[in-house]
């Protein structure tokens, strides 16, 4: 199923373990839509330690759909910057490759914009772990997106009884 009208649609994606973990919140709208004033704002706006940016899959060449990198951790040094910038935007741009292979994303990739917020821990050494992970955890995000879930009955029962890799080691 590929997702299509003019709502944004939402998916999380989480993977890997420790400080190399990935986890990334994917929204995708319309250009015509709301996303797209989401978009140009957070773009046109940034703030100490949070620059959103066009990801790119190589220097002149973004993602497409256009894709808005949007850091959830503020950047904490130079190597904590590479591996955001480097391999966490690298990542973006391969799972969201993979989400295209899989046909997740609509036939027409610019009727839609992609705001893509992505956390990298200050403390991740590992640069192929946080390229692999947030590559895995786009496609995940994007895989929930095209498959409409979890459902609501799932939802519900995860709520109940919460965990996550932070709190229960879910």
């Amino acid at each position: 199923m590929r997702p299509s009208g003019t709502l944004p649609h939402v998916g999380e994606g989480f993977a890997g373990e420790g400080p190399n973990a990935a986890h990334v919140n994917i929204v995708l709208g319309h250009r015509a839509g709301p996303v797209s004033e989401s978009w140009v704002t957070a773009l046109a706006t940034p703030r100490e330690g949070h620059v959103p940016f066009v990801a790119v899959a190589r220097p002149g060449v973004p993602v497409r759909p256009f894709t808005l990198f949007v850091n959830k951790a503020t950047v904490e040094g130079e190597r904590h910057g590479v591996l955001t910038w480097g391999a966490a935007q690298a990542g973006i741009a391969a799972g969201t490759g993979e989400a295209i292979k899989e046909k997740l994303l609509p036939r027409d990739l610019d009727s839609h914009l992609v705001i893509a917020a992505v956390w990298v821990d200050p403390a991740a050494t590992d640069e192929e772990a946080v390229f692999a992970n947030n590559s895995a955890a786009t496609l995940a995000a994007f895989r929930m997106i095209a498959s409409g879930g979890p459902g609501a009955k799932e939802a519900l029962s995860a709520m109940l009884d919460p965990a996550n890799p932070y709190f229960r080691r879910g």
